[in-house]
């Protein structure tokens, strides 16, 4: 794609100088606060803000707001994410100044783990009593690792992100991945995890599962895990990820099959006690989606009522499948 050279111009001018090409090479290891790049810089948070006002302007990066916090990252468009990127894979890495950044960097990293880690602690026990009631969650990722397969794809939205995890795991096979949650406690973990794993390809976002701040028909993978118990309206956040994905497009939900611990909704906030095959492959085909294949993973202890059945479904976007789209379901993706 060419540029007009008046554009051109102005990107170079902006990106031209020797604070701002710092910046950038920071945010291409990942999402930063102003008072990270103030922290990191050593400059005063006028001056940062002045720089990331420029970046901005130039279409650079990205802001987006968490709460009261504001967060910013390299542009998601194509274009600017590739010029950028070109810039900052001819910056010396063993240059004193972008050492010096580097290391203020993974110290700003190490205090988001530390937050990560307290919360962690806090809600132990919480979490501890939910997963001892069903298969180890590693059994459930080695499944989803087999059944995504190894072949690389272009682009990951993980709902309800959590602890990033599943960005984690996928990381190898996405160039892009983006994990979206409401929770900013929950959106701090997931970046020390990611921050720890290495993982920078992938940023996550603060962000309704039902209004997800991300465009459309731009995913090859959609994953929704252990999410859609806690929601009141579970059919409307799948028709929602359907309208994310890519032609032919895959979404993945794991949770749970239908049971009767009542008490995971007073103690644990669910709204709903697990799904039945019939329940998700009628949500999907309303969303114009194809279930392709079911997994099931019986609890520990099979013969303890208090057991917990986790479920695995995969469902493919139908557009590339057949011909001639039902032109209803086209309509519904277009308005809802």
């Amino acid at each position: 794609m060419h540029v007009a050279l008046d554009t051109m111009v102005d990107t170079l001018k902006a990106a031209a100088e020797s604070s701002r090409l710092r910046i950038l090479t920071l945010l291409s290891r990942g999402d930063l606060t102003v008072s990270d790049l103030t922290e990191i810089l050593g400059q005063s948070q006028p001056r940062v803000s002045r720089h990331l006002k420029l970046l901005l302007e130039a279409g650079l990066i990205d802001r987006y707001q968490e709460g009261s916090w504001a967060f910013f990252r390299l542009s998601d468009a194509d274009q600017a994410r590739g010029f950028v990127q070109g810039l900052v894979s001819g910056v010396d890495k063993a240059d004193s100044q972008v050492t010096r950044d580097f290391e203020r960097l993974e110290d700003v990293k190490h205090k988001r783990q530390e937050r990560a880690a307290r919360y962690f602690s806090a809600n132990a026990a919480s979490w501890d009593e939910l997963r001892s009631l069903h298969v180890a969650d590693r059994a459930v990722e080695a499944a989803l690792v087999k059944l995504v397969g190894k072949r690389p794809f272009q682009s990951m939205l993980d709902l309800g992100t959590g602890t990033g995890r599943l960005l984690e795991i996928f990381s190898p096979l996405y160039r892009r991945g983006v994990g979206i949650d409401m929770s900013r406690e929950m959106l701090a973990v997931a970046r020390a995890n990611l921050d720890k794993a290495g993982v920078a390809n992938a940023q996550v976002r603060q962000g309704d599962i039902f209004s997800p701040p991300v465009e459309r028909d731009a995913f090859d993978l959609v994953t929704i895990h252990q999410v859609l118990h806690y929601l009141d309206d579970p059919a409307r956040a799948i028709q929602e990820a359907a309208r994310l994905l890519r032609p032919a497009g895959r979404l993945v939900i794991v949770d749970f099959a239908p049971h009767g611990l009542d008490f995971l909704r007073s103690d644990h906030a669910h709204a709903r006690l697990g799904f039945s095959d019939r329940q998700i492959a009628d949500w999907l085909a309303e969303a114009g989606l194809e279930l392709e294949e079911t997994q099931e993973f019986e609890p520990r202890g099979a013969s303890n009522k208090a057991s917990l059945t986790v479920k695995l479904w995969l469902a493919r976007d139908r557009r590339l499948l057949i011909a001639d789209p039902n032109p209803e379901i086209q309509a519904a993706r277009e308005t809802a």
